[in-house]
């Protein structure tokens, strides 16, 4: 089943995890949102610049570390995903209390491990 995700730090260097993702998100058939700093492309899918108002978002998958998460906090929230997937260095109980105080899941996680063993 495919899951509408929001890749939160998108990059356009193929080597990043972000990257990666995009690309493996994409393998699995599921519908992608980017938002980065750099306008581009990432196999099909536009990299947005600026915070769009996404309907229907699955998860949120986290590539900012914990303090360049802040000014991104209400804008998750208010897109009412499922969960956020937090991403090796990207662990942030402060955002946990958040998004538990919305009833919004989240989890400690991989995202490409999640996709590689069925688990996404």
């Amino acid at each position: 089943m495919s899951k509408k995700t929001l890749v939160l730090g998108a990059s356009l260097k193929a080597e990043r995890y972000s990257n990666i993702a995009i690309n493996r998100l994409r393998k699995y058939n599921h519908e992608v949102k980017a938002f980065g700093l750099k306008p581009g492309e990432v196999n099909d899918i536009e990299i947005d610049t600026e915070l769009m108002p996404y309907e229907d978002i699955d998860t949120v998958t986290l590539y900012l570390n914990p303090k360049r998460q802040e000014p991104y906090y209400d804008y998750i929230i208010g897109l009412h995903p499922k969960r956020v997937i937090f991403n090796p260095g990207t662990e942030n109980p402060e955002f946990y209390n958040l998004l538990k105080q919305h009833n919004i899941d989240f989890e400690v996680a991989c995202t490409l491990v999640l996709l590689g063993t069925g688990q996404y």
